[in-house]
């Protein structure tokens, strides 16, 4: 039987209506919940040792989306695969990540957040450099100018603003993390990477938390750390990294990337360091002075005018590169 024309509107209206908050919901966990998971890491990071943190984190969330994949009917990756799978981990969760968690002991996880929002900037030099799919323009050198004095206000203790620099080692780690997690989503894309986009970010998770624990081992990290004595909220800080920030982070993310613009879902990449910031001072009584916030605005502002600019010969823009990037900043 033939449903009426007042049947079918009513049904596409509630479907509508529900992808519509399906949408909704999803970009609140790519925003807020990945925004927060650089408190949750600060949480950790006190308590137990930062590379262990991070192994815990990557393995035990990396085997359940294999998992997922898996029984999901993608195709594993081949050996070559493997290879460049094992490349893109190295540098996006050993280095990164485990940078991350380990100046996440002495810098304020609002500012590790920001600083870590220069990637865009990082991958668009890298793209001039490697792959030739950019090329210099006013815009871009501006914009990547006014991140540098972002980073330099956070940072430097000769500017005589109120508010306490930011450890300079740390910092300087951070920009590391940021110039590796670009230069392998750059990389990513000459390398022969699986095709299946879900097997490809829980390949390279899985492999990465295992580089993490050899890498945790041989820093001698086990040693002195007593699981009995560590509190119920590092406890915690770790099960909402790995259920909230990669397990359920990552299947939001992934619905979006099939469901909305790559353009729509890259605006996290300037939503998640000011959630971060919020969360950092409210929660964890990080500081929110002069430096922090002017620091910041530069940064945010350096990552909006690249994000948003028109992708030279390819009509892309660097929003759409970001988030259909290998991996994402926090996952």
């Amino acid at each position: 039987m033939n449903r009426s024309p007042t049947r079918q509107a009513a049904l596409v209206a509630s479907t509508s209506s529900h992808r519509r908050w399906k949408t909704l919901i999803a970009f609140a966990i790519i925003y807020f919940v990945w925004g927060s998971t650089f408190y949750a890491i600060r949480v950790g990071v006190h308590e137990v040792p930062p590379l262990l943190l991070a192994a815990m984190r990557f393995t035990i969330a990396g085997a359940a989306l294999f998992a997922w994949a898996v029984a999901k009917g993608e195709p594993l990756p081949q050996r070559r695969e493997w290879g460049a799978t094992a490349i893109v981990a190295v540098l996006i969760f050993v280095v990164d990540y485990g940078i991350l968690f380990w100046a996440e002991q002495r810098v304020p996880s609002g500012t590790a957040a920001v600083i870590l929002a220069t990637i865009p900037g990082f991958m668009a030099v890298l793209e001039i450099i490697l792959l030739r799919t950019e090329r210099p323009t006013l815009r871009l050198g501006s914009a990547l100018l006014i991140g540098l004095v972002g980073v330099i206000v956070l940072v430097d203790p000769a500017l005589g603003m109120s508010g306490t620099p930011v450890y300079t080692l740390g910092a300087v780690g951070l920009l590391v993390s940021a110039v590796s997690w670009s230069g392998a989503s750059v990389l990513s894309k000459r390398l022969p990477m699986p095709s299946s986009k879900v097997m490809s970010a829980a390949a390279q998770m899985l492999l990465g938390g295992l580089f993490l624990c050899v890498v945790a081992a041989a820093a001698g990290e086990e040693r002195g750390f007593h699981p009995a004595a560590v509190s119920a909220a590092a406890w915690i800080a770790l099960a909402y990294l790995i259920a909230a920030g990669s397990i359920v982070g990552f299947t939001a993310y992934t619905w979006l990337l099939h469901h909305e613009s790559p353009t729509k879902v890259g605006t996290y990449a300037y939503v998640n360091p000011v959630v971060a910031v919020v969360l950092g001072h409210f929660l964890g009584g990080e500081a929110l002075d002069v430096r922090t916030m002017l620091g910041t605005a530069f940064v945010l502002a350096s990552v909006i005018v690249i994000t948003t600019r028109g992708k030279t010969g390819a009509g892309a823009n660097a929003a759409g590169r970001l988030a259909t990037a290998s991996a994402q900043p926090d996952t």
